[in-house]
């Protein structure tokens, strides 16, 4: 039996990746990490304390539509901070945890990956963030284009640092949780051959079986491991609704839990990220204490 690892909290509250909620205001994701360290998610998971990876001021300038990715050199250098932090964890054999954020926030653990070796994405989603040029003519929020950036979709001066470009091969990359209705961004992702696992797949097929197969097969000879990228709008509304966008017909934290579980608990695992939930939209924090119990779930006894 696989010894167990240890888990490090890190938190990393970039609100950069989106999209202000109105005129004048920031998106309040950045909240995230200290609304589930409220829930006490360092102690319950056990967990070393890792600190915070502090983000840049977010400013769009005078940023237009068709500009490209707004707050984008300081989102390269946040990535840049952020990967040198997830990397020294894994190196060190330690399991990163890390609280978002948005979910450009990936692009941290994709390049800190890549610097190691070949790594696989398991995203679980309600959406594909798969967003670029050559499919959108409103490129801009990186938090709903951070999957095609780390495939190397998209501009230079974030799909290519330190020369890495991709950091993501696209037939490492799973998506777990997209909304049945998404079917044309699903046709695009299928001729990519980029398995993507809707909810009426995961209710169908059941969630802990595909977790499981899939943990298997990122233990492929080629992979060197996988991340596991949680956002918070893959549940459904009615008991998540403090996200940025609260699409309907999502999954049940049950649900959710058996599908991560099998996943944070495989040995080929690197670490996990989850995202997006926003306390200034969760007034009483009953989502935001949902959210925590379930990443608690998640990493309980397999």
């Amino acid at each position: 039996m696989t010894a167990p690892r240890t888990l490090v909290v890190l938190d990393a509250p970039s609100n950069l990746g989106l999209r202000p909620p109105a005129p004048g205001t920031v998106p309040g994701c950045y909240k995230l990490a200290g609304a589930l360290r409220e829930q006490r998610i360092v102690q319950r998971l056990g967990a070393l304390e890792g600190g915070v990876v502090v983000p840049p001021r977010y400013d769009r300038g005078d940023w237009q539509e068709g500009d490209g990715v707004f707050n984008a050199a300081a989102l390269a250098a946040y990535t840049r901070t952020l990967a040198d932090r997830i990397e020294g964890h894994v190196r060190a054999g330690e399991f990163p945890v890390v609280l978002g954020g948005d979910c450009s926030i990936q692009l941290g653990a994709s390049l800190a990956l890549r610097r190691i070796g070949r790594y696989g994405l398991a995203a679980v989603d309600a959406s594909h963030d798969f967003r670029h040029p050559g499919n959108s003519d409103r490129i801009g929020a990186a938090g709903g284009e951070e999957v095609a950036l780390a495939t190397g979709r998209g501009q230079d001066d974030l799909t290519d640092l330190e020369g890495l470009k991709p950091y993501l091969r696209d037939e490492d990359v799973r998506f777990f949780g997209i909304r049945d209705a998404f079917e044309d961004d699903r046709a695009e992702l299928a001729a990519l051959k980029i398995p993507t696992v809707t909810v009426a797949d995961i209710r169908e097929w059941g969630a802990d079986a595909l977790a499981r197969a899939t943990a298997e097969a990122f233990g492929t000879p080629d992979l060197d491991g996988f991340w596991v990228h949680l956002d918070a709008d893959v549940l459904d509304p009615s008991v998540m609704p403090a996200v940025d966008s609260p699409d309907p017909a999502g999954l049940l934290p049950g649900e959710l839990v058996a599908l991560l579980r099998p996943l944070v608990h495989s040995p080929h695992c690197a670490g996990f990220n989850v995202t997006i939930y926003d306390p200034d939209l969760d007034p009483d924090g009953t989502a935001g204490a949902l959210l925590a119990d379930i990443v608690v779930d998640a990493f309980g006894r397999p």
